[in-house]
């Protein structure tokens, strides 16, 4: 069972293997939300299925007659995208043929920015089995990999079981209760000059949660576009924690999407699991009463 990482050669000998395994391309592109599908349409590994962060990975619930759209009232956290609820992501795991022995292998051909949602989203329904391709399709391809433009066939309806979360989810309610506290370490995903509020491109208000740390995810890759070593990003995550406990971290972003980088990361450099706060800024700035820092 891979949990964490999962090299391009070891999901072939999975292949191979005819072990019950379900790949999942999550490409995706924020500014341009149809880019990912296209990119998938157009080449991806052979028997993967297509997850869209806007549509199989948030809950955007319906489309009220401006165009507007009003997330389900179960969904489990607001901002740009909220997390379904546990039991509508089952359904979606269900209807592409997911079931409960299956090895799950996720990846992008974007530094891993939108895969690792996925793979937070199945850890928190109880799927323990799941893992990101190192490197992403561009190892994949690098190394021989097949990749095809043909559709795939639809795959019989499963019956996924949830079980208990293995990751934690914090609410906005238990981080402003936290704020400030030793019990809490926050850690911004975004872009430094996004967190300092010197530019805000998506979101209302710009700034970040006061005393947040900041670590943008692409900081945990390497050159070659697979993460650095564990034990080189155990010591980049102890340089910026400076003494707190990895057990405090609570991690978010923009939307909750491009923080999980950091959290697999730093269960790679075995200081995790750590907690997501999946409304992330988008949710945090939606209220005029909560604080904001800059700088």
């Amino acid at each position: 069972m891979y949990t964490t990482l999962v090299t391009v050669e070891q999901l072939q000998a999975l292949q191979a293997g005819g072990a019950p395994l379900m790949v999942f391309d999550c490409s995706f592109d924020l500014m341009n939300p149809a880019a990912g599908e296209e990119q998938y349409r157009k080449a991806h590994i052979p028997g993967a299925v297509y997850a869209s962060v806007d549509e199989a990975l948030s809950d955007h619930g319906a489309i009220d007659a401006g165009g507007k759209r009003h997330p389900h009232p179960d969904a489990a956290s607001g901002g740009r995208h909220p997390l379904p609820s546990r039991e509508r992501f089952a359904m979606w795991l269900s209807s592409v043929g997911f079931a409960n022995g299956m090895q799950a292998v996720v990846y992008d051909r974007n530094g891993a920015t939108y895969c690792g949602r996925l793979w937070w989203m199945l850890k928190w329904a109880g799927h323990d089995a799941a893992a990101v391709l190192d490197g992403g399709l561009q190892a994949w391809q690098a190394a021989g990999g097949e990749v095809t433009d043909r559709a795939e066939p639809s795959h019989f309806q499963s019956n996924f079981e949830l079980g208990p979360p293995l990751r934690s989810l914090a609410t906005t309610k238990a981080v402003e209760k936290a704020l400030g506290k030793p019990a809490q370490t926050l850690i911004d995903a975004r872009a430094t000059p996004r967190y300092k509020g010197e530019v805000e491109p998506l979101d209302p208000v710009a700034g970040h949660i006061p005393g947040a740390l900041n670590r943008p995810f692409g900081q945990n890759m390497a050159a070659d576009g697979r993460f650095k070593p564990a034990a080189q990003l155990k010591a980049e995550f102890e340089q910026l924690l400076a003494g707190r406990d990895p057990k405090t971290v609570v991690h978010h972003c923009g939307s909750g999407v491009s923080a999980v980088p950091n959290v697999v990361a730093m269960e790679i450099a075995g200081l995790g699991p750590t907690a997501l706060y999946a409304g992330s800024w988008s949710e945090w700035c939606g209220d005029p009463k909560r604080p904001v820092e800059k700088g």
